[in-house]
C-alpha cells in the first residue's frame, strides 16, 4: 500500500510541478525548502488553511445562492467574493512566507475549478445561465483533464498554458461574476428570438454574459490548440520509438 501511495504522490507531483518534482527526486534541488522550486510536505500552513477556507466559503455560497430566501443572496455573493480574493491571497502568503507546499500546489488549481464550477452551477440552478453554457464549461475542462492524462503516456511534462487559455479563464470568471451580481444590466442585442441565447435576444441581461460568450470562444480555440499539440507530441514520440527500434 505504501509503495502505491508513494507512486501516486510522485505522479501527482509530476503533473503539478514536474521540474520541482524531478529535482527533488534526483537530489539536485538547490532552492530553499518552501519555495516554488522546492515545495515542502507540510500540511498545516497558513496558506493551506486559507485554501481550505476558500472551499468552505464556496460551498456556503452555493447553499445560500440557490436557496429561496432572496435576502440571503447578498451574503452568498459576499462569500463568493471572499473566496475569489483568497485565490490570490493563499499563493502570496505561501511565497512571501516561504511555505509553499505540495498540498498547496495540488489543492490550489482544484479549488480554482471548484470556485468556477460552483458559480456556474449556482447560475444554472437559478435559471440565470442556460444549461448548454454550463455543460460546455464543465465538459471542456473534463475533456482537457482526460486529454492531459492520456498525454502522460507520451510525455510526463504537461502542456504549457497558452495565452488564449488564460484569457478564456479570465473572461469566464469576469463574466460569471457579472452574472452573479446581475450588474450592470443592459438591453439585449435582439439578434435572435430564443431564450437560450441571453444577450443575443432582446431581453435585458447582465453585461457579463458577453464576457462569457468571449470566454467560450477562447475556450474552444484553446481546446483545439491543445488537441493538435497533443497529437503532434504523440506522433513525434511514436516516430522516435520506431526509429530506435529500427536502429
Amino acid at each position: 500500500m505504501s509503495e502505491r501511495t508513494e507512486r501516486a504522490k510522485s505522479t501527482i507531483k509530476g503533473v503539478v510541478a514536474p521540474d520541482a518534482a524531478a529535482s527533488q527526486l534526483s537530489g539536485t534541488v538547490t532552492a530553499p525548502l518552501g519555495t516554488s522550486e522546492n515545495p515542502s510536505n507540510a500540511v498545516f500552513t497558513v496558506a493551506n488553511v486559507v485554501t481550505f477556507c476558500r472551499l468552505f466559503f464556496t460551498i456556503a455560497f452555493l447553499v445560500l445562492f440557490v436557496g429561496h430566501d432572496s435576502a440571503m443572496r447578498p451574503i452568498a455573493l459576499a462569500l463568493y467574493a471572499i473566496a475569489a480574493v483568497t485565490d490570490f491571497l493563499d499563493g502570496q502568503i505561501a511565497r512571501r512566507t516561504q511555505t509553499v507546499s505540495w498540498l498547496g500546489k495540488v489543492m490550489d488549481p482544484i479549488m480554482d475549478r471548484v470556485l468556477l464550477f460552483t458559480g456556474v452551477l449556482g447560475l444554472m440552478l437559478t435559471g440565470e445561465l442556460p444549461v448548454w453554457m454550463a455543460v460546455f464549461v464543465v465538459g471542456r475542462d473534463v475533456i482537457l483533464a482526460g486529454g492531459a492524462m492520456w498525454l502522460r503516456m507520451y510525455q510526463t511534462r504537461p502542456l504549457d498554458v497558452i495565452y488564449v487559455g488564460k484569457a478564456a479563464t479570465a473572461l469566464l470568471m469576469l463574466g460569471f461574476v457579472g452574472l452573479l451580481f446581475d450588474y450592470p444590466r443592459v438591453m439585449g442585442l435582439g439578434l435572435v428570438d430564443v431564450d437560450w441565447l441571453p444577450g443575443l435576444n432582446a431581453a435585458p441581461c447582465a453585461a457579463g454574459i458577453y464576457c462569457v460568450y468571449l470566454g467560450l470562444v477562447c475556450s474552444t480555440i484553446a481546446a483545439v490548440v491543445y488537441y493538435h499539440r497533443g497529437l503532434r507530441i504523440r506522433r513525434e514520440v511514436l516516430n522516435h520509438r520506431l526509429e530506435g527500434e529500427d536502429a
